[in-house]
């Protein structure tokens, strides 16, 4: 089992289309939103690196074009 990371990484991957917000669920409950580019960017913490290949691995199952991914500051 992959260790733990101590505080939730947080992440911005953005994906080319357009993503109903009901997807939500199936990304781990990351918030999708929609940009004017016909992009959406897909916001949210992973706890370790096997959450964050999870997370990708759904987006290139449902055929998505993966753009960028882009770690964030974390929240305090």
């Amino acid at each position: 089992m992959p260790p733990r990371l101590a505080d939730p990484h947080r992440f911005e991957i953005r994906i080319q289309g357009q993503l109903d917000v009901g997807w939500s669920d199936w990304f781990d409950g990351f918030e999708l939103t929609d940009c004017r580019d016909g992009t959406t960017i897909l916001t949210g913490a992973v706890t370790d690196q096997a959450a964050l290949h999870g997370i990708l691995r759904r987006i290139g199952d449902v055929g998505l074009t993966l753009l960028s991914v882009n770690p964030m500051p974390s929240r305090p």
